[in-house]
């Protein structure tokens, strides 16, 4: 069966989140069931990562299997007007035809994701449900000498959900940077995968170190406590993007 790769983007707000679930709508659902009104086939997608509820994605990629051969352009034209009809909040970007040895998920190298802060004293309003406002003043230079305690190969306990289904917490990080312009304080994360919650959680205790309450040596001391009980509170969802993901070349 041919198979095709897809860069997607979607609003996470009205989304249980990435994964088909029972308890409500997900994104995968919503690209599921625009391939079936399109085509009538019932598929299971593949995704280069989960996202929670809430989370947006700039660039997930996703891979699909079909009956028959499209040509790229026309499945994704085809495709994004039966999402649209159905008033869904995903977009399909870019449509490749790949080999069956490509995959999501598997075939990664890199993925990286962004996590979005209003610092001012006024609340959200165009920008609602895209970032987290925080109204007290954050010292981003602060945050980021406190995420490069971060950056590099680690157990990374304290920083991930205890629902994490992953097998171990040991994780590289090749890239935690903070930066500022205006208003906005960027949390800009990249590895080859992440832990459940792991780049929220970076979000909120870095958060702390921002605004005092933490120094960088208090942040390497919560990583090596492998406790956690030593994180600060979990960011809130509408502030992370799945940006993009990283493959071989060739791939």
């Amino acid at each position: 069966m041919p198979r095709y790769r897809m860069s997607v983007e979607y609003d996470g707000t009205s989304y249980v989140g990435w994964q088909r679930q029972e308890n409500g709508h997900s994104v995968q659902a919503a690209l599921e069931g625009g391939v079936l009104s399109l085509t009538g086939e019932r598929v299971s997608i593949r995704g280069a990562g989960r996202t929670d509820s809430g989370v947006h994605a700039l660039g997930q990629v996703i891979h699909v299997d079909l009956s028959r051969q499209w040509a790229p352009y026309k499945l994704r034209n085809a495709l994004n007007a039966h999402l649209m009809m159905a008033r869904e909040k995903v977009s399909v970007l870019e449509v490749q035809a790949v080999g069956d040895d490509f995959d999501a998920r598997f075939s990664a190298i890199r993925r990286h994701y962004l996590y979005r802060i209003l610092n001012r004293p006024s609340p959200l309003a165009l920008e609602a449900n895209r970032a987290w406002w925080v109204p007290k003043d954050l010292d981003h230079e602060a945050m980021h000498a406190a995420a490069q305690m971060l950056v590099g190969h680690h157990d990374f306990t304290t920083f991930r959900s205890v629902h994490c289904q992953a097998t171990s917490p040991v994780r590289t990080l090749d890239r935690l940077d903070v930066t500022r312009t205006g208003d906005l304080v960027e949390i800009r994360a990249t590895a080859q995968s992440f832990l459940h919650n792991q780049i929220r959680s970076f979000a909120g205790t870095l958060k702390l170190a921002g605004d005092g309450k933490m120094t960088p040596e208090d942040v390497r001391a919560a990583l090596e406590a492998r406790d956690r009980k030593e994180c600060g509170p979990v960011a809130p969802p509408e502030g992370l993007y799945f940006v993009k993901v990283d493959y071989p070349e060739g791939v």
